[in-house]
């Protein structure tokens, strides 16, 4: 009885070691990813399960169905057409000349990393894309971790990196989309920001910005850092001393850059096609079944959408939200991340107003702000922890029937 006592307080302590000690920069992360996805595998595998016992209608109907081909339901149809036949040199329309649903509204380093690994593998695209969006999960949860340890606490960073991995939408990670990609290149250069390395941000934006839209908030948190920065130096009275030339130019570079790239993906479109705005009439061509067709004005969509639904009331609601959320960023226990996290953060929430249509998408399209969860909100004490811990576990099939059969994400 002794010799299993010992036995049992030796593994705590191995596990102890594992997640505090000075090697869980990497291992505490990766074991969280690797928990969190035995339980988004089995809900996954559950639902398929159930679904093909009863003769469910799949998000998206495949002639070869599979656990698989269920991970790539709905928009992953169209990064296989991408990753298998590329890009249309003709945009489809209707027959009063209307931009149809296409490939264009999805960017091309995802499919491009799948078609990769199924040249090299011989894999089909629903497989390789699972792989490839399950590393970059993995990959995400280490940077995820070393963002909030770097702004933070290791007791935040574990905490942070498992309501995110275990959050109602981290089935997301390892299905076949861009998400998981995306949020390892964002939440690489939030690191190299947070740590002054910015020659490193040019190059993960770049890719970043040709994964999946909104690395302009990026940018944008570039030019807020190189303000502060600038009059923390102008303070201190030892100017170029507290801030050098050389990275007030890495910084004004690397900001260049990733906006250049940011904006580049309509110009390419419309090179191609030889349609002028193609890639927004193709964005647009998505809003149609929402809020009809639309001329698209900034900062407009979420009151666009909340009056075609609700009338007078939804804009009253937008506004709640949108208060709602200058409250949150202005709590004291958000702003202890730091401005470069609070800065981007922000300007990626300004991202989605300005430009998104909020529909069933916007759960998986709020993963980006991931490090505010190592914020007092949800980490301030182990049971609010815990309880936001428990509350994603829960809501995750939830989630899955609701965005896997009943909407897309």
């Amino acid at each position: 009885m002794t010799s299993v006592a010992g036995a049992t307080r030796a593994s705590r302590a191995g596990v102890g070691r594992v997640l505090t000690g000075p090697r869980s920069a990497w291992t505490a992360p990766l074991v969280v990813w690797a928990a969190s996805r035995v339980v988004s595998t089995a809900l996954l595998a559950a639902v398929y399960v159930l679904a093909t016992a009863n003769g469910w209608t799949f998000a998206s109907h495949r002639q070869d169905p599979s656990f698989f081909t269920f991970s790539g339901s709905w928009d992953a149809s169209f990064y296989r057409t991408i990753a298998e036949h590329g890009y249309p040199g003709t945009l489809p329309t209707d027959d009063a000349g209307h931009v149809q649903p296409n490939a264009w509204a999805f960017l091309p380093v995802f499919p491009a990393v799948v078609r990769v690994v199924m040249t090299l593998t011989g894999a089909s695209f629903w497989v390789a894309g699972v792989v490839v969006a399950s590393i970059a999960g993995a990959v995400a949860c280490v940077l995820l971790y070393r963002l909030v340890l770097a702004v933070g606490s290791p007791r935040r960073a574990r905490w942070a990196t498992v309501l995110f991995a275990f959050a109602p939408t981290g089935f997301l990670l390892q299905v076949a989309y861009a998400e998981s990609l995306l949020l390892a290149l964002l939440f690489g250069a939030l690191l190299a920001l947070v740590r002054r390395r910015y020659w490193w941000i040019a190059p993960l934006g770049v890719v970043a910005a040709f994964t999946k839209p909104g690395v302009l908030a990026l940018a944008l948190a570039l030019a807020v850092h190189l303000v502060v920065r600038w009059v923390e130096a102008q303070r201190s009275g030892r100017s170029v001393e507290v801030f050098p030339w050389r990275e007030r130019v890495a910084i004004v570079v690397s900001g260049l850059v990733v906006a250049a790239a940011g904006l580049a993906w309509p110009v390419v479109a419309s090179t191609v096609t030889g349609r002028p705005e193609a890639y927004l009439e193709t964005e647009l061509s998505w809003w149609v079944g929402f809020v009809g067709r639309q001329h698209f004005a900034p900062l407009t969509p979420w009151f666009t959408m909340a009056s075609t639904w609700l009338g007078p009331l939804g804009v009253v609601l937008v506004l709640a939200v949108l208060a709602g959320a200058v409250w949150f960023w202005t709590r004291r226990g958000v702003r202890a991340l730091g401005t470069d996290v609070l800065t981007f953060t922000a300007s990626y929430g300004l991202y989605l107003v300005a430009v998104f249509l909020p529909q069933q998408s916007l759960p998986r399209l709020l993963m980006p702000m991931a490090p505010l969860l190592g914020s007092d909100p949800f980490v301030g004490t182990r049971r609010r922890a815990v309880t936001w811990s428990v509350v994603g576990v829960c809501l995750q099939p939830v989630a899955i029937v609701l965005l896997w059969f009943l909407g897309y994400p």
